[in-house]
């Protein structure tokens, strides 16, 4: 058995998940057949019921989210086509409605959100690709103010001192 071969083994003996017997639930197969590459996944994706954005925000009706504003963020950014952000009564709340939506996701056949702030629930960010969801609490978002941010109706005096910035 070559050294390329032995590490390849170890590897997967290593990283395979394990049966009640402790045995891999490779194990039946050849060093050989493990080391060849995986055929790539098959075009039988699960059918997504609905589109993304409604079905976040039917999760987020249904974790009771308050205040739940959608911003079109289309031809603005790069980042994400939309920016849905909602209210969380406190930590225990937001974090209850970032895992309502990640299930949400999850059991409608989009892929696994990315989430950031569960440790302290202040300010949950769920990537959902193509949507970023922001669950905050009350505090948090009149602090951030994200919908004034990125949102098409900015205040008057902030488009006129853009212009007056503009003039030479």
């Amino acid at each position: 058995m070559n050294s390329l071969t032995l590490v390849s083994y170890l590897w997967l003996r290593a990283n395979l998940p394990r049966t009640n017997k402790g045995t891999t639930a490779l194990a039946h197969l050849s060093l050989v057949e493990a080391a060849k590459p995986l055929s790539p996944a098959s075009a039988d994706v699960p059918l997504k019921t609905g589109s993304l954005l409604e079905t976040i925000l039917a999760a987020l009706d249904d974790a009771k989210a308050e205040d739940i504003s959608a911003l079109d963020l289309e031809g603005r950014s790069s980042l994400a086509d939309h920016m849905v952000v909602a209210t969380g009564r406190s930590d225990r709340h937001v974090g209850a409605v970032a895992d309502r939506v990640a299930r949400a996701l999850k059991d409608n056949g989009f892929p696994t959100p990315r989430i950031e702030g569960l440790g302290t629930c202040e300010w949950v960010l769920i990537d959902a690709g193509d949507i970023i969801v922001h669950v905050f609490k009350p505090e948090a978002r009149s602090f951030y103010n994200l919908e004034r941010l990125w949102g098409a109706d900015r205040p008057a005096e902030q488009k006129q001192g853009r212009a007056d910035s503009a003039r030479p």
